[in-house]
């Protein structure tokens, strides 16, 4: 006896990289909140003191960074009704 084959799955090519593009957004703030971490590690080469203006630089720098992408993801996604309706006219 043979075994039933089964057709293997494929998603219309918009509605895959939608999903993976939720995937991304769900992804930025644990990008950020490692991103925000690294200034803790720094110190200065003499001293050993914590880094000053230069780690609130790079913070609000990684701030405005994490907006820019964040508002780019968002401006490419769609709704969640016009990605359901497509994906079950394909079916």
């Amino acid at each position: 006896m043979t075994a039933p084959t089964k057709k293997p799955v494929f998603l219309q090519r918009a509605s895959y990289r939608q999903r993976r593009l939720r995937d991304g957004a769900k992804l930025v703030p644990f990008v950020g909140i490692v991103l925000w971490l690294i200034p803790v590690a720094w110190r200065n080469e003499g001293s050993g003191e914590p880094v000053g203006s230069s780690g609130v630089l790079y913070v609000f720098g990684v701030w405005v960074l994490l907006i820019l992408l964040t508002v780019a993801i968002s401006s490419r996604m769609r709704s969640d009704a016009s990605l359901s309706d497509q994906d079950t006219s394909e079916e």
